[in-house]
């Protein structure tokens, strides 16, 4: 076997990523439910722009946590393409 699967090539490395990029995702994702749940309770305008700021308070946590620096590269993959065909389609060959 000459050739390493690619997660044999990256071995000791996951897709996880660190925890303090979680953390910057768990803070963005909180804000957005806030915001989505203040919309659908009113709308409620104060509660929204809490969701906003708590957003924006997890991009800044992002940018300084560097959280694209956890992106791994694995190597490109193959696939073969399948033919496929619609029942839907109609063919030229077809009357």
């Amino acid at each position: 076997m000459a050739e390493s699967s690619p997660a044999q090539a990256h071995s000791g490395q996951s897709h996880a990523g660190r925890a303090s990029s979680w953390l910057a995702v768990t803070v963005i994702l909180l804000g957005f439910t806030i915001g989505g749940v203040a919309l659908t309770i009113g709308p409620n305008w104060f509660l929204f722009w809490t969701g906003a700021v708590v957003i924006a308070v997890g991009g800044v946590l992002a940018l300084i946590f560097d959280i694209f620096s956890d992106v791994i590269e694995d190597a490109p993959r193959h696939i073969a393409i399948k033919e496929h065909h619609s029942p839907f389609e109609r063919h030229s060959d077809q009357a």
